[in-house]
């Protein structure tokens, strides 16, 4: 069940409470991603302690190792890892584009213009299409694993009982997601096979009378017209969320957002795909979406780029090295309650693995306590003068 608390004058925002089985989660809520049900380098102790709320993890992933049905045997996904709040997986889409169109492009599913600009699939040679790991067809996706070579077929009924199987609180329909950069014919195409995707999703899950929620995606690129009929297409069906997938080009991702949330019923929780930095967070939360999960700020930890409350610093630069403040001046975080800068930078230079951990702490808290304080900015009916003050010291990079 979803409450709404408040919502954004003016706005399509709004806090609320998204009711799970394992707990509630207070939304607007970052999402804690841990691929192979683990956050890297982090134990889920402290995880929590950090004050996350909510984990997800990767079907894909956990389909190939350990195998779904082993993660079944252990008790679920929360059992598994240890983990005792709510989680979440996604449905593999991402994986059929990384592994499909994007392969071996390093395309993002989030673009500036000019950058990363895809073949389009009819410009592709023979071999080029053959050496992919994943084709699409009508039914589903063909992949070769990226462990073994070994080949697997995944549709949409396969997605959702791999996600039965796994037993998180929330899991997605399957679907396809396509580059920003790809044409509009081929947009149109993956649209429809989403679609006819999502419905197979929900009729399988609705045979097998799990009581987990199901949330379908939508999809559409850049195109405003095939964004809203993809949020009119799915929204009529029986979802109990919705996700909003990529792909966006960085410039027009909020504008995108507010096409789709303006359609989707109110009354549904909307997560928003692999979103996670701060610039971003406010926008979607503005434009009406709940969940937020992304890699980010873990992966950026491990590479040493930390967030700070005026922009992001890399660790390992020279100045850093002699520097005995903490992290971040203020941040309630273990990491900047116990270490200093000096002493992060030397675990980077020494290749410590200790430098993931702290590191990793510091980012997540950094993340899920901004969406905590905006959510709050809600209910206390000062969200513009909150991003005001929070932009006021803090610089894009």
């Amino acid at each position: 069940m979803f409450i709404i608390e408040k919502k954004l004058e003016g706005k399509l925002g709004r806090a609320g409470v998204l009711q799970t089985a394992h707990g509630d989660i207070k939304t607007p809520a970052f999402v804690t991603v841990g691929t192979k049900a683990t956050v890297k380098a982090l134990a889920t102790e402290q995880v929590k302690d950090l004050g996350a709320e909510v984990v997800l993890a990767n079907t894909y992933h956990l389909y190939l190792q350990p195998g779904d049905e082993l993660v079944k045997k252990a008790g679920g996904l929360q059992k598994f890892m240890n983990w005792q709040g709510p989680t979440m997986t996604d449905s593999g889409g991402f994986q059929v584009f990384s592994l499909g169109a994007a392969y071996g492009k390093n395309i993002s599913k989030i673009t500036k213009s000019g950058e990363n600009v895809l073949l389009l699939p009819e410009g592709q040679s023979d071999e080029e299409l053959e050496a992919k790991p994943a084709k699409i067809d009508a039914g589903g996706v063909m992949f070769r694993s990226h462990i073994d070579g070994s080949a697997h077929y995944i549709t949409p009924e396969k997605s959702i009982e791999i996600q039965h199987n796994l037993g998180a609180d929330i899991i997605f329909a399957f679907d396809e997601c396509t580059s920003p950069n790809e044409s509009l014919h081929y947009q149109k195409e993956a649209l429809e096979r989403t679609h006819r995707w999502a419905k197979r999703s929900l009729e399988y899950h609705k045979s097998k009378k799990s009581n987990q929620a199901l949330f379908g995606i939508v999809q559409g690129g850049r195109s405003e017209e095939l964004r809203k009929e993809s949020a009119r297409v799915i929204s009529d069906m029986e979802f109990d969320g919705f996700g909003i997938g990529g792909s966006f080009a960085k410039e027009d991702m909020m504008t995108a957002v507010r096409w789709v949330n303006e359609i989707l019923p109110e009354e549904k929780p909307r997560h928003l795909l692999g979103i996670g930095e701060p610039e971003d967070l406010f926008g979607a939360i503005e434009n009406g979406c709940d969940l937020f999960d992304c890699v980010a700020p873990t992966r950026m930890a491990r590479h040493g780029h930390l967030y700070t409350s005026r922009g992001k610093i890399n660790i390992e630069n020279a100045k850093f090295v002699a520097d005995f403040s903490p992290v971040d001046a203020g941040c309630e975080c273990y990491t900047c309650k116990n270490y200093t800068r000096a002493y992060l930078s030397h675990l980077f230079r020494a290749k410590e693995m200790l430098a993931a951990t702290l590191a990793s702490i510091h980012n997540l808290y950094f993340i899920v306590n901004l969406v905590k304080r905006i959510r709050q900015s809600i209910l206390d009916g000062d969200f513009e003068t909150y991003k005001i003050k929070f932009f006021g010291t803090y610089t894009k990079m």
